[in-house]
């Protein structure tokens, strides 16, 4: 069976940011816990969830799910690890194998035999088909109508079915598709906002008991995978802030965080217990409001503006101020430049680390614009001078604009910094009535550029100013038909050649236009404590994406550590 796979959603994680955890009376790390057989007692480990007060919906399809729901106690067909290269095999979950039929629309899985669901019902292809064809019939889950259908042909293999070729689809249906029992849902009338108070997954996990402030899961002792989970069960936590994650972690509370901490490296120097990892896949960028014809305005809708950005930005000391000096090179082709490497047209360099500041104020010039008596540049009475904004508490974000504020001043730009509610924030990302925001380009559902090109910079994944968009999206308002028919015929083929072609022609677009401009790759840190449970991701052995707040990565992660002997 020759394995295919390739999808078009962006990554469904539980949280835009990194969560952090408040101490709230939360059960003691060691608890009898299920899972692999025996009596001895097995820790609990305490993670975070959220900030905000819990309400009980542990529906995988509904927006407002808690944290920690996807992956630990519903599970998707397989996992594709986002670190790992864009040819990687994916690893079985509730499915064995999988293979498209040559045209890319009817991808066929054999489902895992021998899996149970926590009620003890046994788990078939049949709740595969019906979880797919369950979200097409939803609306509010299939808004643009191209949700696959599905149908099992007996109990061990199910036939998805999509109306257009959609190799770039698959991922998502096999990796980012939480499958629902049947026998349990089948009566439910609304999927996206039904709360399945009491859940009935085949993950690792199951639940126990709830409050608003905390919830544990414990482990699901007829698991599929044997052995796993060797813990006896995660109990998440909310928070009050930051700080308080951090001064909990530090006393040894809390197991498993990612949150931004200063001076890491010196507390895990000081102490046995701790550990961390950082995992730079997220692409930071200053995202323009870029296309006059959809309505935006402002100095940053000239490319001329955009690229004197892109020169002017000294990311070294970006990094060392902003990052904790854990920053990295981001390309202007928004494909990782390790990663991706092979996928990035030759050509395009990584964006410069240090300013270039004569080349910042030459594109200016040569474009027109003159320097004021003000210091700053001017066109047609039109100053050079932008709002920039982050969600306020987002101090990374926040020092990272103060400091593009002053080395931006140095050449003639003004740039005025703000702090808005993450609400205010979204609000005006989803309308357009922004100038500059600082934001990260999301990746997807498996590690290829395919899908954050498809997200941020697709036609149909935008609209006119003034209109309400997705804030998560194309917020840019950047519209090609070339990179839209690019896109299109990435899509249609599973031959990586062929797609590095389209690939190669939407970057030297992005790279002409420059519609968001390319900040860093930033930290992504994870935090650990190491006392009860070993076996966490490390620099060496990355077999999941780290985060806490990303499912599915934290369930493989939480059934892969094993207790410390």
């Amino acid at each position: 069976m020759h394995l295919k796979r390739r999808d078009l959603y962006k990554l469904a994680a539980v949280g835009a940011a990194p969560l952090a955890l408040a101490s709230c009376g939360q059960a003691s790390n060691l608890e009898t816990g299920g899972g692999g057989g025996g009596d001895q007692e097995k820790p609990i480990l305490t993670v975070n969830a959220t900030e905000a007060t819990l309400t009980r919906n542990l529906n995988p399809h509904s927006p407002s799910v808690i944290p920690m729901v996807q992956g630990m106690i519903y599970e998707t067909l397989f996992y594709f690890n986002p670190l790992q290269a864009i040819d990687q095999e994916p690893q079985p979950q509730l499915g064995d194998t999988y293979a498209w039929n040559e045209d890319g629309t009817a991808l066929t899985v054999a489902v895992r035999q021998g899996v149970t669901w926590t009620d003890g019902e046994p788990f078939t292809a049949r709740d595969v088909a019906f979880t797919f064809t369950r979200i097409s019939e939803t609306e509010a889950l299939n808004d643009g109508g191209t949700a696959p259908t599905a149908e099992a042909s007996d109990d061990t293999t199910v036939v998805i079915t999509y109306a257009e070729p959609s190799f770039t689809e698959g991922p998502n249906a096999l990796g980012r598709t939480w499958i629902l029992p049947e026998h349990l849902f089948t009566d439910v009338e609304d999927l996206a906002t039904y709360p399945n108070e009491d859940p009935v997954g085949t993950g690792p996990f199951r639940l126990d008991d709830f409050s608003p402030e905390s919830y544990l899961l414990v482990a699901n002792e007829d698991y599929w995978e044997q052995g796993k989970p060797a813990i006896g069960g995660v109990r998440a936590i909310t928070t009050s802030g930051n700080q308080s994650a951090t001064d909990q972690w530090l006393a040894g509370n809390i197991d498993y965080m990612s949150a931004a901490i200063p001076s890491l490296e010196e507390h895990v120097e000081s102490s046995p217990d701790l550990a961390f990892t950082n995992t730079g896949i997220s692409q930071m960028a200053l995202m323009a409001a870029s296309n006059p014809e959809l309505g935006c305005e402002g100095p940053q809708t000239d490319v001329a503006v955009r690229k004197a950005l892109y020169y002017g930005m000294d990311r070294e000391q970006l990094s060392k101020l902003a990052f904790f000096d854990l920053g990295a090179d981001i390309s202007p082709s928004f494909a990782l430049p390790e990663r991706d490497a092979d996928f990035i047209d030759p050509s395009i360099e990584v964006a410069p680390w240090n300013a270039r500041p004569d080349e910042a104020t030459a594109v200016l010039e040569d474009a027109g614009y003159e320097l004021g008596e003000d210091g700053v540049y001017a066109k047609d009475g039109v100053r050079v001078s932008m709002t920039v904004s982050c969600p306020t508490g987002w101090s990374d974000y926040a020092t990272a604009l103060d400091t593009l504020a002053q080395q931006y001043r140095e050449l003639g730009i003004e740039l005025i910094p703000q702090q808005v509610s993450v609400n205010e924030w979204n609000d005006s990302k989803a309308k357009g009535t922004y100038q500059l925001v600082i934001d990260s380009v999301g990746q997807g559902p498996a590690p290829d550029p395919y899908y954050p090109y498809r997200n941020h910079f697709s036609t149909e994944s935008t609209v006119p100013v003034g209109e309400n968009g997705n804030p998560y999206q194309n917020i840019t308002r950047f519209s090609d038909p070339d990179v839209d028919a690019a896109l299109d015929a990435a899509s249609a083929t599973d031959d990586p050649e062929a797609k590095k072609e389209q690939y190669f022609l939407i970057q030297q677009k992005l790279v002409d236009v420059m519609p968001a401009i390319p900040v860093l790759i930033g930290s992504s840190l994870t935090e650990y404590n190491t006392s009860r449970a070993t076996g966490w991701p490390t620099e060496e052995d990355m077999y999941a994406y780290p985060m806490s707040w990303s499912a599915p990565d934290n369930a493989i992660v939480l059934k892969t550590v094993t207790p410390v002997q």
